[in-house]
């Protein structure tokens, strides 16, 4: 495998009975940075990490995580990764400062390097004054984040992050995140995240793949993808009643169209102009009297997507 990419994906494919959690699923992923893997519920995004940590046996395709086969060499990939999947794999009764050393020694660092290693986690952390507390005595965020250490402890090249935020708080989801940001940067590993916000995708990864039903639907950078997306067209002025709204939709350019009091917000596709809208409104009886256009964030790009998708 060339060091290029830290995971090459080729067709690989997973069925459980007739149901394809991936289904044909290719992808390159540089070494280095983060990448986002985003898609709703059931969409493969678990499984796809389970393949590539060869938890799970394929269907179909092959895969090479660090230059080594998933289907055949899942032992080399586990110890030379770090994972932080469903559960933070955290052992309550002890305290932080135990749990990674039991960690440490399970892959086998020296008694030196275990010392210095951990210190470095929980002081990056801001956890260092609390090491001697019991685990089970700290909030969820906390937890997360000596989780993110853990997964973190043997100098891994590659990291697997499966929604590491969910369901935190505002405040202790900011706080992974600029941990994760800031580790990643000064260990200079490769992230594997998925996550369902798009602004943690958008604000953390360099490149992002969206995948629905197992298949991957886009690929690119964060911005790219909004410059390529749909326009977002927000227009002020009166008049927009229910039958004025659904005449909208009805247009071929249209994707959706929302009335709120005043404004009107439309979400158009790729390469269609606001014009027909100012003229089917005021063909309606509308008033129209301003009409902005702005780019589409992710999360707009993402629901295109599935919307698209699902037509």
């Amino acid at each position: 495998m060339s060091n290029e990419y830290a995971i090459q994906i080729d067709g690989l494919r997973k069925l459980f009975g007739t149901l394809a959690a991936v289904d044909g699923l290719t992808l390159r992923i540089p070494a280095g940075g983060i990448f986002g893997f985003l898609g709703p519920n059931g969409a493969g995004k678990t499984t796809t990490i389970q393949l590539l940590l060869g938890l799970l046996e394929p269907s179909g395709g092959a895969a090479r995580v660090l230059g080594y086969d998933s289907a055949t060499q899942g032992q080399a990939i586990r110890e030379r990764t770090g994972a932080l999947l469903e559960h933070h794999g955290l052992y309550e009764q002890l305290t932080a400062e135990e749990n990674l050393e039991f960690y440490a020694r399970i892959s086998h660092l020296a008694s030196a390097d275990r010392r210095a290693r951990i210190r470095e986690l929980l002081e990056s952390m801001e956890l260092w004054d609390r090491r001697r507390d019991r685990v089970g005595t700290w909030s969820r965020g906390m937890k997360q984040q000596l989780a993110l250490a853990r997964a973190l402890l043997h100098r891994p090249r590659l990291v697997f992050l499966d929604e590491p935020t969910a369901g935190l708080d505002v405040m202790a989801a900011n706080a992974v995140r600029d941990r994760l940001a800031t580790l990643v940067q000064r260990e200079g590993a490769t992230v594997f995240l998925t996550t369902h916000n798009m602004a943690e995708a958008e604000r953390l990864c360099d490149t992002v793949g969206v995948v629905r039903s197992g298949r991957l639907l886009a690929l690119d950078s964060p911005s790219n993808l909004r410059a390529g997306s749909a326009g977002q067209v927000e227009i002020v002025g009166s008049g927009f009643g229910e039958n004025v709204v659904e005449e909208l939709r009805l247009l071929p350019g249209v994707l959706s169209a929302v009335a709120s009091d005043n404004r009107l917000d439309v979400q158009l596709r790729e390469g269609h102009d606001s014009a027909p809208l100012v003229q089917a409104l005021v063909a309606a009886g509308a008033q129209v009297e301003e009409v902005r256009k702005g780019q589409a964030s992710l999360e707009d790009v993402f629901v295109t997507l599935m919307q698209e998708e699902s037509a």
